[in-house]
């Protein structure tokens, strides 16, 4: 029989650290350490601190980020998580020189880095800048929708609120009436009597917290399909919809350079609508450049590549009148592909649509009436691309049992048939001018681009790196947790692509 040497887990040892040992070159934790002490200016922090005279010591700013970058790349985002990281992982002990702050003083750093975390982003970028890693040329803007603190639960309109804590009302008052029959039958145990005051504790808590919103809040600005819901837990949050369903959280939207896929400008918004976030995202990204010092050069070399979101009347106006050499497919940019020609043929074959011609227009009433007899009465007048005009919608509970609605409507889901009658004309069409930029073989070509530039990005942050969450509450905390994700990102390629 072989003979082994024995082992043991349930042992420790006590072994000698040198901290400058444990942080090695050409690792991502020593690139950490070499931004923020040599290319980060941080004295934005002092003016928090007036510990000078009187008071404990604080935590240096430096060590602060520097544990928070290092743990969000580990994909450890929780501030619990980061405490326990400090405590037993060597490489923090050795980048924090065995400090080890409690979660309070991590989770409040990172709340309170809302003002200074476009300057760090800043130095960040001048820093890629000296070493190459920017090209200048293409620029890719897309969004990732992650989920935030908050629950879905607590999300509706303010009616929806109101029927809520209807309902909570009517359980509350079921529940003691409940109660006093059992109590006038037999005598409940003391611990039947606590759980049912906690139950009842409890839904007075969530019907107090429903009229606190209530008062305190306005309702959401309304869109086509109604009022905006609201979220009691995070009314800035919004629901968005994901590949894995219906979220509530952000949309962190990114300007990705192509060269290395640097994220050049990051903000995080309350709306997965990404139309109407191209222009803060411009706003937000000239800064950047300018203090980097590379818009002047960028702005006459810029390609600006987004997708399919962000195509409208006003983002076209606003890339034109500052001179953004801009690629944006429409929604139907696909369709006009030569290479996608062919794809018909492989559809089941579906009769066409009813057309605008197949409504009956009636002066009088102003309202239409479609093929099957059901009316469509005038529902608001808006704008669209480059025209003004009238739009009628039939009601959903006609079209949910109208016997032609295949011949109707596009898709099982859409709920109801709604005609645009075009009334005026702008001058310049900036979306037809688009569309035919966009058809060209250059166009194409230049379009096929921003999946390989911004999608590696997002698969990084989430995946690769785990910061697939946000855990902070309200805009502005959860726009300085997603610029910190960016910055973990952009420190990656420095450590790979750098000296």
């Amino acid at each position: 029989m072989p003979r082994y040497k024995p082992y043991d887990y349930a042992q420790s040892i006590l072994v000698p650290v040198e901290f400058d040992k444990q942080i090695l070159p050409g690792t991502l934790e020593h690139a950490i350490c070499h931004i923020v002490d040599e290319k980060l200016d941080l004295s934005h922090f002092e003016d928090r601190y007036k510990n000078d005279k009187t008071g404990a010591p604080a935590y240096d700013p430096r060590i602060l980020l520097k544990i928070v970058l290092f743990a969000y790349s580990r994909g450890v985002i929780s501030s619990r998580g980061i405490e326990q990281m400090c405590q037993d992982n060597v490489v923090m002990k050795a980048l924090t020189a065995d400090q080890a702050p409690d979660f309070t003083t991590i989770a409040w750093f990172v709340r309170s880095m809302a003002d200074e975390i476009v300057a760090l982003s800043g130095d960040l970028l001048v820093y890629c800048h000296e070493l190459g890693l920017l090209g200048g040329t293409f620029f890719a803007l897309d969004g990732c929708k992650m989920r935030s603190n908050a629950s879905k639960k607590w999300s509706g309109t303010f009616s929806d609120l109101k029927k809520k804590r209807e309902k909570l009302i009517k359980t509350m008052k079921f529940v003691l009436k409940q109660h006093r029959e059992n109590d006038r039958k037999t005598r409940g145990s003391s611990v039947e009597k606590k759980i049912f005051h906690k139950r009842i504790k409890r839904m007075k808590r969530k019907i107090s917290r429903i009229d606190r919103f209530l008062e305190s809040e306005r309702p959401k600005e309304k869109t086509r399909g109604g009022e905006k819901k609201s979220n009691l837990t995070d009314n800035e949050s919004a629901k968005m919809k994901t590949s894995k369903g219906v979220i509530q959280g952000y949309n962190g939207m990114a300007l990705v350079d192509s060269r290395f896929q640097v994220v050049v400008h990051a903000e995080a918004f309350g709306s997965g609508q990404e139309h109407v976030l191209l222009k803060p995202m411009i706003e937000g990204a000239k800064k950047i450049l300018k203090h980097a010092g590379m818009w002047t050069r960028s702005i006459r070399e810029m390609k600006l590549i987004a997708d399919t979101g962000s195509f409208s009347e006003e983002n076209l106006k606003l890339l034109a009148k500052e001179k953004i050499n801009a690629y944006i497919p429409d929604q139907q940019f696909r369709s006009r592909d030569p290479r996608f020609s062919g794809r018909e043929r492989h559809r089941p074959v579906k009769d066409s649509l009813y057309t605008k011609e197949d409504f009956r227009y009636r002066r009088k009433t102003n309202d239409f009436v479609c093929p099957a007899g059901n009316i469509l009465k005038y529902y608001t007048y808006q704008k669209f691309n480059n025209t003004e005009g009238r739009v009628y919608r039939a009601l959903q509970s006609k079209c949910k049992v109208c016997p032609q609605r295949e011949k109707c409507l596009r898709s099982a889901n859409t709920r109801q048939r709604s005609l645009y009658v075009i009334e005026k004309y702008f001058n310049r069409n900036y979306s037809e001018e688009m569309i035919k930029k966009i058809d060209t073989p250059e166009g194409r070509r230049i379009y096929s681009m921003r999946m390989g530039i911004v999608e590696p990005v997002f698969g990084n942050i989430t995946s690769s790196k785990g910061m697939d969450r946000f855990t902070l509450r309200t805009k502005r905390k959860v726009n300085a947790q997603w610029g910190l994700y960016c910055m973990v990102h952009n420190a990656g390629k420095i450590y790979r692509y750098g000296p």
